[in-house]
C-alpha cells in the first residue's frame, strides 16, 4: 500500500514532506514487530500512526488497545497494564487480566508514555525484552506476544536528564522513531485541513459549508496553531455552528483565534523599583565600594604622612581620581592628583581647601561611616524578617554565613 492509499483509508489530509516521511516509515515498519515511538506536539494526530501500523501488519486481526498513560492513576496503572490476583490490594475482589494479557497477538498503543511511573517503566522494559510479565499480587510468570507502539509530546532527552524516564526504556521503545510535524510547519496543508473539517461538520450538523475569504486564508496560514490540528478542528466546528454567514472573512475569524503572547517587555510599576533584586544590587555595590575605599584610605593616609607627596605612576593617579569622583559629596572636599611637570618631580595632591592640609582625612571618616550604614541595613533587614537570618541574607544579597559573621562583628 502506498502513501496516497494510506491517506485515503485513514482520512489523513496534507502533502507536507515531513508528514509523507512519517507515513512512509510507518508503512515500512508495519509488517515487522519492531517497537515504534511516535513523537510530536500535542494535537498533531499521533494516534493515527499506531492505527496505520496495526492495520498494515500481520496482527490486524488481533486486539488493538489504546492506553492513555497520563489518565490512569499511579496506584492502579500496574493493575491495568498487567492485571492482578484476587486480594492483591484493597478492593481486588477477583483476579483480572491486564491489557498486555488481553492484547496477546495484537498491538498496544501507549499514549503519553512519558507519564508512566518509574516502577511501571521497569515492568514495561521486561515485557519488551523478554515478553514476560507478572500480575500484581502473583508470582507466576505469564508470556505475551504484543506489539508496542508508544507516543509522547515530551522532550524525552530532557525527561531522561531529569530522572523522569529510564534511558534504557527510551532506547528500547524508540527502535524506530517517527516524528510528526507541527501544523505551523505545514502551512500549505492548513487550508486543505480546514476545508475537510468544514465538509465534515456541514454534513454532521446539516448546514451549508463554510468558506474562507482570501484574507482569512492568509490569517490561518500565518497563525502559529499551538494546539495544532486539534485546535484547528475545534475552530472550524465553532465557526460552523455559531456563525450565520457561510463566508468567513478575517474580521470574523479573528474573534475565534486566541491572541498570541507578545514579546514586548512588561510594564514595570513604580513599586518594582524597590524590588529585592534592585536592593541586592545596591547593597552589593555599597559593600564592594566599602572594600575599595578601605584600600584607598590606606593610600590617602600614606600621602598625608608624606606631606602630600608620593611617587605614583599614571595608572595609580587615575585610580585615585576616579574613586574620589565616585564618592564625591558636598561635605567632602575632592582632592586631585596632579601630574608632575618634569620627570624628576613627584605627583602632588591638590586639596580643594588649601588652608587645611589635612582636609583629605575627611574621606577616612566617610569610609568609616559606611560600616554604620552597613550595620543599619543589616538591622533593618533582620527587623523586617523578624530575626530570620536566611531571608535577611537573601534580601541583602549576601550569604547566610556572611550575615552571621557580620552580626557577630557588629554585636547585633
Amino acid at each position: 500500500m502506498n502513501i496516497q492509499q494510506v491517506k485515503q483509508r485513514f482520512g489523513i489530509i496534507g502533502n507536507a514532506a515531513a508528514l509523507n516521511r512519517a507515513l512512509e516509515v510507518a508503512i515500512q515498519v508495519a509488517p515487522t514487530d519492531i517497537s515504534v515511538l511516535v513523537m510530536g506536539e500535542s494535537g498533531t494526530g499521533k494516534e493515527i500512526i499506531p492505527q496505520v501500523i496495526h492495520q498494515l501488519s500481520s496482527r490486524k486481526h488481533g486486539e488493538y488497545i489504546a492506553v492513555n498513560c497520563g489518565a490512569i492513576p499511579e496506584g492502579t496503572i500496574d493493575s491495568e497494564l498487567f492485571g492482578h490476583e484476587k486480594g492483591a490490594f484493597t478492593g481486588a475482589s477477583g483476579s483480572r487480566k491486564g491489557y498486555f494479557e488481553v492484547a496477546d497477538g495484537g498491538t498496544i498503543f501507549l499514549d503519553e508514555v512519558a507519564e508512566l511511573p518509574m516502577q511501571t517503566q521497569v515492568r514495561l522494559l521486561r515485557v519488551l525484552e523478554t515478553g514476560e510479565f507478572i500480575r500484581v499480587g502473583s508470582s507466576k510468570v505469564i508470556k505475551t506476544n504484543v506489539r508496542v507502539v508508544a507516543a509522547t509530546n515530551e522532550n524525552m532527552l530532557q525527561a531522561i536528564q531529569k530522572g523522569k524516564f529510564r534511558e534504557d526504556l527510551f532506547y528500547r521503545l524508540s527502535t524506530v522513531p517517527i516524528h510528526l510535524p507541527a501544523l505551523r510547519n505545514r502551512k500549505d496543508d492548513i487550508h486543505l485541513i480546514f476545508r475537510k473539517f468544514a465538509n465534515d461538520f456541514a454534513e454532521k450538523y446539516r448546514m451549508p459549508i463554510i468558506k474562507l475569504t482570501d484574507d482569512a486564508v492568509q490569517m490561518i496560514e500565518n497563525y502559529s496553531w499551538p494546539g495544532n490540528v486539534r485546535q484547528l478542528k475545534n475552530l472550524v466546528e465553532q465557526l460552523s455552528v455559531i456563525e450565520t454567514a457561510r463566508e468567513i472573512d478575517a474580521s470574523i475569524l479573528i474573534n475565534y483565534i486566541p491572541q498570541e503572547y507578545s514579546n514586548t517587555p512588561a510594564i514595570i510599576n513604580k513599586e518594582s523599583q524597590n524590588s529585592i533584586d534592585e536592593r541586592e544590587l545596591m547593597y552589593k555595590f555599597l559593600f564592594d565600594m566599602k572594600k575599595d575605599l578601605t584600600e584607598l584610605k590606606k593610600l590617602v593616609v600614606e600621602l598625608v604622612a608624606k606631606n602630600g607627596k608620593l611617587d605614583l605612576n599614571p595608572d595609580q593617579s587615575s585610580l585615585v581620581n576616579r574613586y574620589y569622583e565616585e564618592v564625591q559629596t558636598d561635605e567632602i572636599p575632592q582632592p586631585r592628583i596632579e601630574a608632575p611637570k618634569t620627570q624628576s618631580e613627584p605627583f602632588h595632591i591638590v586639596e580643594s581647601h588649601e588652608d587645611d592640609p589635612y582636609e583629605a582625612h575627611e574621606e577616612v571618616e566617610e569610609s568609616l561611616s559606611l560600616e554604620e550604614r552597613e550595620k543599619e541595613l543589616i538591622k533593618k533587614a533582620l527587623e523586617k524578617h523578624r530575626g530570620k537570618r536566611k531571608y535577611a541574607a537573601t534580601e541583602l544579597g549576601i550569604s547566610e554565613r556572611t550575615l552571621y559573621r557580620k552580626i557577630k562583628e557588629y554585636n547585633l
